[in-house]
């Protein structure tokens, strides 16, 4: 009997949350990326009345967003839900109960796409909540000072969108590195390699360090997080077009990666 698309998408729902590490594991990087980012806010709330006049003035919008997103709060974020996503296909390889379930569905393309898609869904969740809850924290403390954003202000929709995204996006990354590598330890060092270490060995200033961090997630989430009119000018300048297409290209690109290694090679 074959077995339909849909028993495919509920089979990997169950591998997913059988795991004990997975509740863990969201949990952790969401009280790690808040923790973050409301430490900064909570820093600034308190020094806030000491601040001169040139950066009060510059509070509202580019400090205040900058607290909701930290960089910080973000690369734990990424490491978080990459790791996750690279956990869900080398979990199975791990124990070798991938040999099982390809047995039971030989079509293994069909079971990577319904990895996937579990996957992409649940990270879309959950990044919209951690990006929201973040949000809402950071300005709500904000708020004290006079100095909090609402979501109706220009760009903020778009930078809690992409906050939000960053989590599919870089599970999916880790799901295709995992794909392709098969190994847990190896694939977090290069996960965290890749879309951690890449982005802060790249000088700015330079046209192509430039160039190349604009190809990475982070980059992409540092300009669509960006608000307002930076007072220190930008080298080399970005179109949010672009970051959205860096997005959706990592994400595509991740599953095409994991696609090709899952179909031809031996498990």
């Amino acid at each position: 009997m074959t077995a339909r698309f849909r028993d495919l998408l509920a089979a990997e729902w169950m591998k997913l949350w059988s795991l004990r590490s997975t509740p863990w594991a969201f949990a952790a990087g969401a009280v790690a990326a808040l923790g973050v980012n409301l430490n900064a806010t909570l820093a600034d709330h308190r020094n806030y009345p000491d601040y001169p006049d040139g950066i009060k003035e510059l509070f509202v919008p580019i400090w205040a967003m900058r607290d909701a997103f930290t960089l910080g709060g973000a690369m734990v974020f990424t490491l978080a839900t990459g790791s996750i996503g690279a956990l869900m296909v080398v979990g199975e390889y791990g124990t070798g109960q991938i040999r099982t379930t390809f047995a039971a569905v030989p079509a293994r393309r069909s079971v990577v796409a319904a990895k996937a898609l579990v996957l992409a869904a649940v990270m879309l969740v959950y990044g919209a909540l951690v990006a929201g809850v973040s949000f809402a924290a950071t300005q709500a403390v904000l708020d004290d000072r006079g100095v909090g954003m609402a979501i109706g202000d220009a760009g903020v929709l778009r930078a809690v969108a992409a906050s939000a995204l960053l989590a599919p996006v870089c599970a999916l990354a880790g799901f295709g590195l995992g794909a392709l590598l098969r190994h847990t330890a190896t694939t977090i060092v290069s996960l965290t390699g890749v879309l951690l270490l890449l982005p802060a060995l790249m000088d700015e200033r330079d046209r192509w360090g430039a160039m190349f961090l604009h190809a990475l997630p982070q980059g992409a989430w540092k300009r669509l997080t960006e608000v307002g009119v930076s007072p220190v000018p930008v080298d080399h300048p970005w179109t949010a077009g672009g970051a959205w297409t860096v997005y959706a290209a990592w994400a595509a690109v991740a599953v095409t990666v994991a696609f090709v290694a899952v179909g031809r090679r031996d498990v």
